[in-house]
């Protein structure tokens, strides 16, 4: 599918789709990681899977996204990357928008504060002398 602001590949094998998209609130860098499924009922076991293993899911019936009507369930891991399950069962004539984003965004920020490594203090630079030499001790 190619469209002005988005374009997606779907390979045969493996079976992977590639989605790249130009929205002006995205930022630049990965926006998020999806997984493909070919049934609503394999949709729900990895939700239920998710839901099982501790994590908080964020499910959406009947979304419009990406030129396509999908059922998801979204997921951020400990690093904030968002992951997608999807369903699609029908094209669309509009981009649209998740309406869990917001939310997943929200707990993925406050995710990484508490469980994502803590940043590397800034080294204090040293005092020097003159031209770049050490100053004396």
């Amino acid at each position: 599918m190619v469209k002005d602001d988005y374009a997606k590949w779907m390979l045969d094998d493996p079976r992977v789709n590639f989605a790249i998209s130009k929205q002006p609130a995205r930022a630049l860098g990965v926006d998020h990681v999806g997984i493909q499924v070919d049934t609503g009922g394999e949709l729900a076991e990895l939700s239920s899977r998710l839901k099982a293993a501790g994590a908080e899911t964020f499910d959406e019936a009947a979304t419009t996204c990406c030129y396509a009507q999908s059922d998801k369930s979204w997921v951020a891991d400990p690093a904030g990357v968002r992951w997608e399950t999807f369903y699609t069962f029908g094209e669309a004539t509009t981009y649209g928008e998740d309406q869990a984003m917001a939310k997943l965004e929200a707990t993925a920020a406050a995710g990484a504060a508490c469980c994502g490594p803590a940043p590397a203090p800034e080294p204090k630079p040293q005092a020097s002398a003159c031209c770049g030499a050490p100053a004396a001790a």
